[in-house]
């Protein structure tokens, strides 16, 4: 089967930040991304930031995943290993698909930059309700880093292959 051809629109996103602490304003991660998204001829639709608290990261998530202009959900922080890092656990329970490459690629990305640290990240990205979702560090470098290598470069392909 060939491969389906890039979307010819942009790719509508929602963009979260998952923090205790961060407000819009401190948020700079948040920032980085709709900055990014939209530089890059995407739309955010929904920004917001959520507690670190699974059920309602699971909960924000899976509203979401219902709405029909968004095609992306991308989170930020959350991905560590600290009591209160709990992103992984809601979104790794909510996917369908997993895209094991994506983390693995992050790692060793990251492993470049700051070194054996990087296998600290559980970045995970896959498939729910047939919506991308990407999990990311807080961090904004870290956020920089998979947009820029990983993210943007395939999203208008991986959506495609969703909608085929």
């Amino acid at each position: 089967m060939a491969h389906p051809q890039p979307l010819s629109r942009p790719v509508g996103c929602a963009v979260v930040t998952v923090s205790d602490t961060r407000t819009v304003e401190s948020d700079r991660s948040g920032q980085i991304l709709q900055t990014l998204l939209t530089t890059a001829g995407h739309l955010v639709h929904d920004y917001r930031i959520v507690p670190d608290e699974p059920d309602r990261i699971a909960a924000l998530c899976q509203t979401l995943a219902q709405r029909a202009d968004i095609d992306c959900i991308l989170l930020t922080g959350g991905t560590g290993i600290a009591s209160r890092d709990t992103t992984y656990d809601a979104v790794a329970a909510l996917l369908e698909k997993t895209l094991p490459g994506f983390g693995e690629l992050f790692r060793q990305l990251s492993f470049a930059e700051i070194g054996s640290r990087a296998m600290a990240s559980r970045a995970v990205a896959g498939v729910y309700q047939a919506k991308l979702l990407f999990s990311l560090p807080g961090s904004s470098k870290a956020v920089t880093l998979a947009m820029e290598a990983l993210i943007l470069p395939e999203l208008p392909h991986l959506v495609s292959v969703l909608q085929t």
